[in-house]
């Protein structure tokens, strides 16, 4: 066989070409392996329902919300662990549960053992920002640790004229501004400053939509005339359901009045129930038609930030996330606002927009929960989760990938003196059943069966034949506290003071 000769110029072609492929790849594999840039938009109040693609509430416009469904995923089973503004964000920060973190209240310091999540990313060389309500741990409007960038503003702030910590410097904003849109200005302008190098971090935290209702000037009157629709556990008594308050759906399933609880019963006239909603300041019409228009600019801030990763050819290295800290009651029981553990209250709306990792249109089935937050995004920065997070990464899921996945949420949420209406309460709830154990009071416990009542206004606890479900669910959820350390109530000094409607009387 003929020995073939290279000549020495073809040699060097094959070499050059050789170290062009190799530095190609080397420079894929970097490109592959650099960290993913996050926004994290938080919402305050936000149903998991009041989103337009999901045709729940009708005439109910969503644009942005819709365009991160349409291009990315809903995570359609999305829970937090405890439905109240403080402890919600306390644990997306630290990924655990309230009674590990123990910020149980709105008004309970924040331990100095606490680790955020930003820290990590920070240490991982992520540039970090804060925009937005913090109201977690009675600290005010100051910086906190794990963040770069800070503007933020006192408690729950107003929606109109504010005054914002910016870096640790109170400055009055113009007369005229809304709150939404000030925020949305104030982070687009932060990432546009970012060194594009280096990832980025960027929490986005609405006051919207929290009562009490005040939509942007734009947007008032926008739906005066979208109906109202009333949930059918909506109940006045057994023969007369919620005829007074828009128009009424017709229950679907049995109704067994002679077992709602007690406290719930007695919270309908109150600050939050619907016979005397925030005593009486608001008629239920006025207040759900406010809420949805209030929607609406926090609606279009997800639209402007989304538009900007794409108009800065982002989209591939980039996640956005949007969330509610807890969910709300539109009547439900006669109920409104959350901290209870029926549906509306302890589900949330959550989307994740992320062209290079998640394909349009997912609809994702795993059951995700608020402690999961801070474990997935430092996966997208390749850290490993610290040992002290109870949450678990949800990167897989979003892939499509099958994965051993939880099939429960634990709930806790405990009682404060500024609302003493709603009890202790703790909760499990499988894809089937969810048992609430009402702590402290001479009252009655509850057991639904969702498939077949989904709006849980059947409670099963007395019927003989689902005894045997409800006592293992009672004690899956008292063996659940005792393995993660919560069979303690994190007993929290209450300040201030709060007044007594029965006997006006401030104590």
């Amino acid at each position: 066989m003929k020995k073939v000769v290279l000549r020495p110029f073809i040699k060097k072609s094959i070499f050059s070409a050789l170290l062009v492929l190799t530095t190609m790849n080397a420079i894929a594999q970097q490109k592959a392996k650099k960290p993913m840039n996050i926004i994290y938009i938080l919402a305050d109040d936000h149903r998991y329902d009041a989103m337009g693609f999901m045709k729940v509430i009708p005439g109910l416009q969503t644009p942005g919300m819709d365009r991160m469904a349409a291009e990315g995923a809903h995570l359609k089973n999305a829970f937090v662990s405890t439905a109240l503004c403080s402890p919600s964000r306390a644990s997306i920060l630290t990924g655990q549960y309230a009674h590990t973190h123990t910020v149980v209240d709105n008004e309970a310091p924040l331990p100095a053992n606490l680790v955020f999540f930003p820290k990590y990313l920070q240490k991982q060389g992520y540039q970090t920002a804060f925009l937005g309500k913090w109201h977690m741990g009675n600290t005010g409007d100051q910086p906190q640790r794990g963040f770069d960038y800070w503007v933020s503003f006192q408690g729950q702030g107003v929606y109109y004229n504010p005054t914002f910590n910016i870096n640790g410097k109170r400055i009055k904003q113009p007369e005229g501004s809304y709150t939404t849109d000030l925020l949305t200005d104030y982070s687009l302008d932060w990432l546009k400053k970012q060194d594009r190098k280096k990832p980025f971090f960027l929490y986005l935290s609405h006051k919207g939509v929290h009562s009490e209702f005040q939509p942007a000037k734009r947007h008032q009157g926008k739906y005066a005339n979208i109906p109202v629709i009333t949930p059918p556990s909506m109940y006045l008594t057994a023969t007369d359901s919620s005829k007074f308050f828009g128009k009424a759906t017709i229950p679907a399933s049995p109704v067994n009045y002679r077992d709602i609880p007690a406290w719930v019963r007695n919270q309908r006239y109150s600050w939050h129930g619907v016979d005397f909603m925030y005593h009486g300041a608001i008629q239920f019409d006025g207040f759900y038609r406010q809420y949805l228009e209030t929607l609406l600019a926090v609606d279009e801030s997800v639209e402007r930030v989304i538009q900007w990763v794409k108009d800065n050819n982002l989209q591939d290295n980039t996640m956005v996330v949007y969330m509610g800290d807890n969910g709300f009651s539109f009547g439900e029981h006669g109920l409104i606002d959350k901290r209870h553990a029926y549906e509306e209250s302890m589900r949330v709306p959550l989307l994740v927009w992320a062209p290079g990792l998640v394909k349009p249109k997912s609809v994702i089935e795993e059951t995700i929960m608020n402690v999961d937050l801070a474990p997935t995004f430092l996966e997208l920065a390749g850290i490993k989760k610290p040992a002290q997070m109870q949450g678990t990464s949800f990167i897989e899921p979003l892939k499509g990938n099958a994965v051993p996945w939880r099939n429960r949420v634990f709930y806790e949420y405990y009682w404060e003196a500024a609302f003493p209406q709603t009890p202790t309460i703790f909760a499990i709830r499988t894809d089937r059943f969810k048992y609430i154990f009402n702590y402290g009071i001479w009252d009655i416990n509850e057991l639904y069966d969702l498939q077949n009542d989904p709006y849980e206004m059947n409670n099963l606890i007395r019927d003989t034949s689902y005894q045997k479900t409800g006592l293992a669910l009672k004690q899956e959820l008292f063996d659940w506290l005792k393995e993660t350390g919560g069979l303690q109530i994190p007993l929290k000094s209450q300040g201030g003071t709060r007044f007594d409607n029965r006997f006006n009387k401030t104590y």
